[in-house]
């Protein structure tokens, strides 16, 4: 009788819901393990580049999953080329440790999911989507359902007032 292993994935996070559930599905399918949580951060902001939110708080997040955070750091309005060379390197240094999937908690942008698809084969990986083309309404009720909470941690006051900060879904 085999003993059947999971297998190691990296997980682009982002310190959001989308992430959350990403998570959640790879692990719920039983087939992965998160090996690593990869983000990029703004070296003049210290902030996670894709959602603006502090650093100390990306690093408790990834201190309470348990899963080890590997940070690439990126300058304020980062070239692609810089982007690509520092995200390769990171890919680089996990395919040399056996992991050749890395997961994304994207849902509907058919152009970043042929980007990401495109760098990855050129770096010998594959991506995974598990909330790829989820049903958003349906998505948000599960991750209630399951007990999450969203706050808001960061708020454009041009688009809502800065009163929504910290607020609770």
């Amino acid at each position: 009788m085999r003993l059947r292993t999971k297998e190691p994935v990296i997980l682009s996070w982002s310190g959001g819901k989308d992430s959350t559930m990403a998570a959640y599905q790879l692990l719920a399918s039983q087939k992965y393990e998160i090996s690593v949580l990869l983000t990029t951060v703004t070296e003049e902001f210290d902030r996670i580049s894709m959602h603006g939110v502090r650093r100390e708080l990306l690093e408790r997040q990834a201190k309470s999953l348990g899963i080890p955070l590997h940070q690439i750091m990126i300058p304020k309005d980062c070239p692609n080329e810089i982007y690509e060379g520092r995200m390769r390197g990171a890919l680089d240094h996990f395919k040399a440790q056996g992991i050749t999937k890395i997961a994304f908690g994207d849902l509907f942008l058919h152009d970043v999911k042929q980007y990401r698809d495109e760098r990855l084969a050129l770096a010998g990986m594959t991506g995974l989507y598990p909330i790829w083309m989820r049903d958003t309404e349906e998505l948000v009720r599960t991750f209630i359902g399951l007990g999450f909470k969203a706050i808001l941690a960061c708020v454009d006051t041009q688009a809502i007032e800065a009163s929504f900060a910290g607020r609770e879904n």
